[in-house]
């Protein structure tokens, strides 16, 4: 198989999210199971958990470790989800590795998710990382990547997100993502709310057999202090979070303190408040993502007006989204991201909710474009900012029209 052809292979397989580990486990038995030739720190949550897994694997590689960095979705290149000292993965390894696996993810009907993560599992056995960063895909108990044991696992914050698959309630949800815990291996919890702490930690031991002796809360009112080269005041969360983690690692692995502070300075995570000349990009794809977006933007307010490039999934909180988006937004764009298409949100409901007289009054001025180059092409005229937001897919894709790369 060649690159392309790959793609051509793994990606129609997005459509298809299944739990459990028994395929991811298989998948990476018929390559020689590679999780286990490398140790890992595992991190899961709502919002918080890339940005977060990227300044761990800065302050890794300061420490002169050999640091593989898997994340996802990713924005312009398939690449980019799997990392090694800040290289992507060669398009001939993905090639590789998608036909190595291939007989094993047709028999066993895997999908992309699980696919990726052997991949990516391969592909940092074979160039040699002395310690892996790996980002939860969805949930947590019965995610893919969940085949691993690692020196640390935590989990950032908790978020309504996903609910079809991980429940209806905040504390649905926290169980979910508390089962990454291990026992007899720290987990660390971010979550500020003291309550859903609680549920994090009780599950962790009650469901997943951690040591309450294992748990470590970050407190509510610790934030990073130190020089972040991430803007926005809930990436100083991440990064409390994120030095928290790295203290639990054991010695031969835990970065010294001079050596988080000049990661974390020198840290850039793309598509995250990632302002670029009058461009703005950050990937919110929830109510708690978008809540953190405006609280930035209020706090250092982007040169104006500010006009915003909008698309979200059609299994998002949209509106909800849109009422709280629009507190920053003077002029707003709705479109589809061409990426997104077969998961958009309705646009025929999208209309006629801009045209209800009872929706929340509107500080910004609302338009639907559905056509994405005319969306991309408006929204430009007479923008001082021009706020591209709603999903991965959106920035990934407003970044690969107008000639940028994600980094």
């Amino acid at each position: 198989m060649d690159y392309p052809s790959s793609l051509d292979f793994l990606f129609p397989r997005t459509t298809t999210i299944k739990f459990g580990l028994d395929t991811t486990r298989a998948l990476l038995r018929s390559v020689g199971d590679p999780h286990r030739v490398f140790p890992s720190v595992h991190v899961g949550g709502t919002n918080g958990k890339g940005s977060s897994c990227t300044l761990m694997a800065e302050a890794l590689g300061e420490a002169g470790l050999r640091v593989g960095l898997y994340t996802s979705p990713h924005l312009v290149s398939f690449r980019e989800r799997i990392r090694v000292d800040g290289e992507p993965i060669s398009e001939a390894a993905v090639a590789m590795w998608t036909g190595r696996l291939r007989p094993e993810i047709e028999r066993l009907g895997g999908t992309f998710f699980e696919a990726t993560t052997a991949i990516a599992f391969a592909d940092f056995a074979a160039r040699g990382v002395e310690i892996a960063v790996v980002e939860v895909g969805l949930g947590g108990r019965l995610d893919s990547t969940n085949v691993l044991a690692p020196l640390v696992s935590g989990v950032t914050h908790v978020a309504l997100d996903h609910q079809k698959y991980l429940g209806d309630t905040l504390e649905a949800i926290a169980r979910e993502k508390a089962g990454i815990a291990k026992p007899g291996t720290p987990f660390v919890i971010g979550e500020p709310d003291r309550r859903l702490a609680e549920v994090l930690a009780r599950a962790a031991v009650d469901e997943s057999g951690a040591r309450a002796a294992d748990i470590r809360l970050v407190p509510a009112h610790r934030t990073w202090s130190g020089p972040l080269g991430l803007a926005g005041p809930h990436q100083r969360r991440n990064a409390a979070f994120a030095a928290a983690m790295l203290e639990q690692l054991p010695a031969p692995w835990r970065p010294r303190a001079g050596q988080v502070e000049a990661a974390f300075a020198r840290a850039r995570v793309p598509g995250r408040l990632d302002r670029r000349g009058r461009w703005l990009f950050d990937v919110a794809h929830n109510p708690d993502g978008v809540d953190a977006l405006v609280a930035a933007l209020r706090a250092d307010p982007p040169r104006g007006p500010v006009h915003a490039l909008v698309s979200i999934l059609g299994d998002k909180d949209w509106p909800e989204m849109l009422v709280r988006l629009d507190a920053v937004v003077d002029v707003g764009i709705l479109t589809v991201a061409p990426s997104a298409v077969v998961r958009r949100w309705d646009l025929g409901w999208l209309d006629g909710w801009l045209r209800r007289s009872d929706r929340p009054p509107a500080r910004g001025e609302w338009h639907l474009v559905p056509d994405f180059r005319a969306a991309l092409d408006r929204v430009q005229v007479g923008a001082g900012t021009v706020l591209v937001t709603g999903s991965f897919h959106t920035v990934g894709d407003v970044m690969a029209a107008v000639g940028m790369g994600p980094a």
